[in-house]
């Protein structure tokens, strides 16, 4: 926890935002039919209508009509369809 203190007090004092240095995920939402995820690390479970996708902090749930990963890169993921519901499993950190 200590940690997670001194490394958002350097991200204030550096003016950097926090979703860039703790690897905080960032959602972006466009009319209901687009999410830009930033900072994720990876693709859980992907189906025709269904996208689990991990980050630094939980899992991202994001049920889409016409479902489509689109411009995927190493932090970055657009998904793409109608947006019908989106929650979130956060993970317990034990530090």
């Amino acid at each position: 926890m200590r940690r997670k203190n001194v490394k958002s007090r350097i991200s204030k004092a550096l003016e950097v935002p926090e979703e860039v240095s703790l690897k905080v995920p960032k959602l972006t939402i466009l009319k209901f039919e687009q999410v830009l995820i930033e900072n994720y690390k990876g693709i859980l479970e992907y189906q025709d209508f269904f996208v689990r996708i991990q980050t630094y902090i939980g899992i991202i749930n994001i049920n889409v009509y016409q479902l489509s990963l689109e411009e995927m890169t190493i932090d970055d993921l657009i998904v793409k369809g109608k947006i019908e519901s989106i929650d979130f499993e956060s993970v317990v950190d034990e530090e």
